[in-house]
């Protein structure tokens, strides 16, 4: 390889250098080096370019070695930069849950309070309510005991009218309807079913134009359309067991223009209260 090409492999500012010691090598040679002695100096001055070649091998190396070590902390450091950004929204994620556990520890507090209001408010609710059901209890007796009284005074009301009743009307049917009461009216049961007896609050046997008959009477104090239908259904039960035709009538206090029109389509006679005790 020619000189002037080795040495253009060296730095540009030991390039004159060389070449100047180059050619004083020369002058010298020419006058004190023998031609073997050249060449060994031309083997290790050989030697010493293909050391300086490796050496820039090296260090080419070492630059690309420098530069992927720059790549690579460059790169360290975005990742750094995005763990302190990952930290630092954590943080933040942090701080918003403890203001979060804060305000529910504040909440679960005041819903205790709450709670504890409410319970108070409750068992304040119970004893009013143990209040309420012993007045209720206390009302509920005294409504019974009312209706009892009441119950009492319908009975002897209802006694009432019928005993007027069968004092009176031996009289006015024979005026009114010209039956003939046999003996004298009466409450009395009479058995329909085995066992089974209808309560009858009028109840006797006469004749009517010569024909045997029984009589039976409804006393109500206010006489309503479904007491005409309990009635005529006692009336069929009763007729089912004797052997007489049966003249039916219902006694009352007062009762409505629509009733006493059922009254007489369906063939049963009607004494107001006022009308007993005529004659």
């Amino acid at each position: 390889m020619p000189y002037s090409d080795l040495i253009a492999r060296f730095p540009e500012e030991v390039r004159w250098p060389m070449m100047e010691l180059i050619d004083h090598l020369r002058e010298d040679l020419a006058r004190t080096v023998t031609r073997e002695d050249f060449s060994e100096l031309r083997k290790a001055f050989g030697e010493l370019v293909e050391a300086q070649s490796r050496t820039e091998l090296r260090l080419e190396e070492l630059a690309e070695a420098q530069k992927r070590t720059e790549q690579r902390l460059e790169e360290l450091a975005e990742a750094q930069k995005r763990t302190e950004r990952r930290l630092e929204e954590l943080a933040e994620a942090q701080a918003r849950t403890e203001r979060q556990v804060a305000r529910t520890e504040q909440r679960l507090e005041e819903l205790a309070e709450a709670q504890t209001r409410t319970e108070r408010r409750l068992d304040r609710l119970a004893e009013a309510q143990e209040r309420t059901e012993r007045q209720v209890a206390r009302l509920t007796g005294e409504v019974v005991r009312i209706k009892e009284n009441l119950g009492g005074l319908s009975h002897t009301v209802g006694y009432r009218l019928e005993d007027e009743a069968i004092w009176s009307l031996p009289g006015l049917l024979e005026r009114d309807h010209g039956i003939v009461v046999e003996g004298s009216l009466r409450r009395d049961h009479l058995e329909t079913r085995p066992n089974r007896y209808e309560e009858l609050n009028i109840w006797g046997e006469g004749a009517r134009g010569g024909e045997r008959v029984h009589i039976l009477g409804e006393a109500k104090s206010q006489l309503k359309k479904r007491d005409v239908d309990d009635f005529l259904k006692l009336l069929d039960r009763v007729q089912a067991v004797v052997d007489r035709p049966l003249v039916r009538l219902v006694v009352t206090y007062q009762t409505s223009p629509q009733v006493k029109r059922y009254l007489s389509e369906k063939g049963i006679l009607l004494y107001l209260s006022y009308e007993l005790g005529r004659k």
